[in-house]
């Protein structure tokens, strides 16, 4: 399979047209869809669906897309890895996954160095759930990440951030529990909680907890920008990491920590046994010194 197909083939999905992919690769369009028939021919399935002149992805072309994706970021890291080489300036992306997190902060302040020293070097900032950001960190399409714990950070190797995270439930100003200023274990029964979708988290709450109930989650989340509305209407009450949501918090709503408190650690990981590039090198040994 050839990378240049696969550039054609994601054109063709970001353009939904053929004849407009074709115009902006600067291609023929018979052209085009003659290497499109191929790599059909190749993988022996149909990728796209022709409807009213535009094309649509099957199935298989939507799996196509994703690894498509990996592939190319894989592929241009590695190019780009050896042009480094043979420059003796400090050049190249750093591709860093990260959490919504107190934490964040700290690693601005890294890159914000990183950037002034090496002027040459770029970033690239993914944000996500811990899993997902693990799963793209295994895939090598990232080359360091941000993780809160609790989280199983075995297979990499990690430096522990200063800041801790606190632990609380996010509730409307309207809501009755408002005039609090913490929430005990015990007046988690029965409200309807939006939890991290995370199983690891969950565990920790009922851990903390103590309940012998089971809590009423009526939702979970990954991200927690699209929980405020939620909130705000009184639909339910989220546990959250202080951190995620300081930033950004309306006037609406209210963190009301956990009691007892609950303060997990964030971690900076990369994976195990593997070869850094001088980029990402330099940047974990400016963090490693840091700390």
């Amino acid at each position: 399979m050839e990378i240049r197909k696969l550039r054609y083939f994601l054109t063709i999905v970001e353009e939904k047209s053929i004849t407009q992919a074709a115009k902006v690769l600067h291609i023929t369009q018979p052209t085009l869809s003659r290497q499109m028939r191929e790599l059909e021919e190749e993988l022996e399935t149909d990728l796209f669906i022709r409807k009213n002149r535009k094309v649509f992805l099957t199935e298989a072309g939507k799996i196509l897309k994703s690894r498509a994706e990996e592939i190319l970021i894989l592929n241009d890291k590695t190019e780009q890895e050896f042009q480094n080489k043979s420059q003796e300036l400090l050049s190249g992306q750093l591709s860093i996954g990260a959490v919504e997190a107190e934490n964040s902060d700290t690693l601005a302040t890294f890159l914000e160095e990183m950037l002034a020293e090496h002027p040459q070097v770029t970033f690239n900032i993914y944000s996500g759930t811990g899993d997902n950001i693990l799963d793209r960190l295994d895939k090598g399409l990232l080359d360091v990440v941000l993780l809160s714990e609790p989280i199983s950070t075995e297979k990499y190797d990690k430096v522990i951030l200063p800041k801790k995270e606190r632990w609380g439930l996010l509730v409307s100003r309207n809501s009755f529990l408002a005039s609090k200023s913490e929430i005990h274990s015990e007046e988690l029964v029965g409200l309807p909680i939006i939890s991290p979708f995370r199983f690891d988290v969950q565990k920790m709450i009922y851990s903390w907890s103590g309940l012998a109930v089971k809590l009423n989650i009526i939702g979970t989340y990954n991200l927690i920008f699209n929980v405020f509305s939620l909130v705000e209407n009184g639909i339910g009450l989220a546990l959250a990491m202080e951190g995620a949501i300081s930033p950004r918090q309306p006037d609406s709503l209210k963190f009301l920590p956990l009691v007892p408190e609950i303060k997990t650690n964030c971690v900076l990981a990369w994976r195990k046994n593997t070869t850094l590039s001088p980029t990402t090198d330099i940047f974990i040994k400016k963090v490693k010194n840091a700390f």
